[in-house]
């Protein structure tokens, strides 16, 4: 291919320098026959003059030197005409580029050549888009970077901070009596807790975006694992005052999947519709099939999420709540795991919110059953 595009480029170059000297040739030629023309048929003395100058300067001056030197600068006058357009449409690109090069990204080629050059233009313009692009991404990778470090310097600091200060009162020998220090050391153990499992989900979620966390995948009935989990969650959602429902399908939905993971990102939604769903009292957990897709949907009826969150309730640390109350518990990681976690498994997560009701759906792709 490569090859191909220069043999053009000469071939075009080449041929450029043929129709010069075709030109400059026919320019010699019907000079002549214009001269002899004017020479046999006209009694003017100046023709007479340019035809005797003509002979002299072909035929005795430097045996046609001067001659040659008017033809090669026919033939360069005919090859600049020939190559201005191409030379012209090379420095507006050159002009432009130059623009672009300073800095002004959003500054495109006018494409109005043709050839080589309307492939240059193209090309330039496309990867001006693409650096373009690729600016915009870092900044974005740059700002999302910055608000991690900022998150989980705030997510760390207030149960270190709790935990640091119930230690001091215990090293000082402050805490009065021993039920006290029974008290001051619990605190610091359950805020202990809570930075192990920020970490811990923080390190997970750095694997799984890093492509470097292994599946143990087996064949994993999907209804079989729901109930499981539901069933474990029985304590809270009585603790909840709540009250599960499930609506499962007589569909095989059969997955190779990493139980344990699933199992992980399952456990997140409906701890995620306890934490916001309470007000409703109920959790629904559904499944269906659709074509060679399993879907999954968990249900609150609590309060509704906001259509301009919806977007981010994904994203690392990122919680409805903008005074990133901590009580409401969790690390701030669990649907971004959660996310993860079905993407690792080629599926996908979405979340729809009305008034009424809030659906988490999961689609995972089935096994196909042989017959």
């Amino acid at each position: 291919m490569k090859n191909n595009k220069i043999y053009r480029v000469i071939l075009s170059s080449v041929a450029d320098i043929i129709i010069s000297l075709i030109l400059t040739a026919l320019t010699f030629f019907i000079l002549k026959i214009i001269l002899n023309y004017l020479y046999k048929n006209t009694e003017y003395e100046f023709v007479q003059y340019i035809w005797a100058f003509w002979r002299f300067i072909k035929y005795r001056v430097f045996d046609g030197f001067i001659a040659i030197i008017i033809g090669v600068s026919i033939f360069i006058i005919f090859y600049l005409l020939i190559t201005y357009k191409k030379t012209k449409s090379l420095v507006d690109i050159i002009e432009q580029t130059e623009i672009i090069a300073k800095g002004d990204l959003d500054k495109s080629i006018e494409v109005n050549f043709k050839g080589d050059m309307k492939v240059l233009a193209e090309n330039i313009n496309s990867i001006s888009t693409k650096l373009k692009n690729r600016t915009v991404e870092e900044r974005i990778a740059q700002k999302t970077k910055n608000d991690l470090i900022t998150n989980v310097s705030h997510d760390l600091r207030t149960p270190l901070t709790s935990i640091m200060g119930y230690l001091e009162i215990i090293d000082s020998d402050k805490y009065g009596d021993e039920l006290r220090l029974r008290y001051y050391a619990n605190i610091a153990y359950e805020k202990s807790k809570s930075l192990n499992l920020l970490i811990n989900d923080l390190f997970e979620l750095t694997k799984m975006q890093n492509n470097t966390i292994k599946l143990d995948k087996s064949d994993i009935n999907l209804v079989e694992l729901l109930g499981q989990a539901v069933a474990y969650f029985e304590w809270q959602f009585k603790n909840s005052n709540m009250e599960s429902r499930v609506d499962f399908s007589n569909d095989k939905l059969i997955v190779n999947a990493d139980g344990e993971k699933l199992v992980r990102a399952f456990e997140n939604l409906l701890t995620n519709a306890i934490k916001y769903g309470h007000d409703g009292h109920y959790v629904d957990i559904v499944t269906m099939a659709e074509k060679e897709m399993a879907i999954i949907q968990i249900i609150n009826y609590g309060q509704s999420i906001p259509s301009v969150e919806l977007p981010y309730i994904f994203d690392r640390f990122y919680r409805i709540e903008k005074s990133r109350n901590s009580n409401i518990g969790g690390s701030g990681l669990g649907l971004s795991i959660t996310k993860n976690i079905i993407e690792l498994h080629n599926g996908t997560i979405s979340a729809y919110s009305d008034d009424y009701k809030t659906i988490f759906e999961v689609r995972l792709p089935t096994k196909v059953q042989e017959v």
